[in-house]
């Protein structure tokens, strides 16, 4: 039985403005660019065409359909029980990076693959470096400590030629590094992004998920099918967000002179509060936090700089052709 219809609106107002998902999924040019989602597609409670977000199949399925009609990416997939992230977020990152970055060269974004971004923790998808290649033509180096998780981002590099020669994944030897064995001391990097481990713990991990459950409407079931995936080192680390994002802070400073800025999305608004402190403890020279938001999930961007304003300018005057 259809439940009473609510209203719908047309476009999700808290995605970027030029996201390509803003619009509610449109799943006849979908299951058009790949036919096989179509068996996942059928009528929601509501009556609306939809998939079921609880089946993996289905939301792999999606993203496939999503990363061929939108990013030009023929042949994509990910090892079983990793990380299957909800790419209109993912891009979401790319497109307010951006926006900062253009704030911070009059106006115009820097483009092209003379721009190079780092990603840490590229996971299995390499989702950030596809939409940020895509969507703004900057190459990227893409870090992991999981040989399957940069040995499936590789894979994905080389079945699509749009993304050859344009992003380099690197394995992390060392699990506590951030910059160091990735980073050459003499090496530019215009920005850093970086989606970090959310729980401090498995059992902290479970219980999102079934929180995720509940939410899908699907409240009777006790062991939840994750259907976003994910390793251990995808959803949890000792001491959460806050030390992880605290960590990479702290080492962040020993490569001031690298990187024009680095970033990291907070999914916790109280952990803000020791982020703010240990930058400045490690004394950033500017700080600016972007909030963004999906449905009914809030979260932000914090970016953080070393550079004066005269080594800003000139980066930007070298490396960007920045004009006024």
């Amino acid at each position: 039985m259809l439940q009473k219809k609510k209203e719908q609106p047309r476009e999700k107002s808290k995605l970027h403005p030029l996201n390509k998902n803003r619009e509610r999924y449109n799943f006849k040019q979908l299951t058009e660019s790949f036919p096989e989602l179509a068996p996942f597609v059928k009528p929601n409670i509501y009556g609306d065409e939809s998939v079921d977000f609880a089946d993996p199949n289905a939301v792999k399925a999606l993203n496939k359909a999503i990363l061929k009609l939108h990013y030009n990416i023929d042949h994509w997939d990910i090892p079983e029980g990793y990380l299957c992230p909800p790419i209109p977020g993912r891009a979401d990152y790319i497109h307010h990076i951006a926006d900062f970055l253009c704030r911070n060269n009059f106006g115009k974004i820097p483009m092209g693959p003379q721009i190079k971004c780092f990603d840490i923790g590229v996971g299995a998808s390499c989702i950030y470096p596809i939409t940020g290649n895509q969507e703004y033509g900057w190459s990227f180096i893409a870090s992991d400590i999981d040989p399957l998780a940069i040995e499936s981002s590789n894979r994905i590099i080389a079945q699509n030629q749009v993304l050859d020669g344009k992003v380099e994944c690197k394995l992390q030897l060392n699990p506590k590094d951030f910059f160091y064995g990735i980073i050459r001391k003499d090496e530019l990097i215009d920005l850093s992004i970086c989606n970090p481990p959310f729980h401090a713990s498995a059992e902290e991990a479970q219980a999102g998920s079934l929180r995720k459950i509940r939410n899908l409407h699907l409240d009777k079931k006790s062991s939840p099918i994750l259907n976003f995936g994910g390793q251990h080192h995808e959803l949890w680390c000792d001491g959460g967000e806050e030390k992880f994002v605290r960590n990479m802070i702290l080492q962040s400073k020993k490569f001031a002179a690298n990187c024009f800025c680095f970033s990291t999305l907070i999914s916790k608004e109280s952990n803000l509060k020791k982020v703010y402190q240990t930058l400045k403890q490690v004394g950033a020279f500017g700080v600016e936090t972007i909030p963004m938001g999906q449905g009914n999930k809030i979260s932000r961007i914090v970016v953080w700089t070393f550079l004066t304003t005269e080594e800003q300018n000139k980066w930007k005057n070298l490396r960007w052709k920045a004009k006024r």
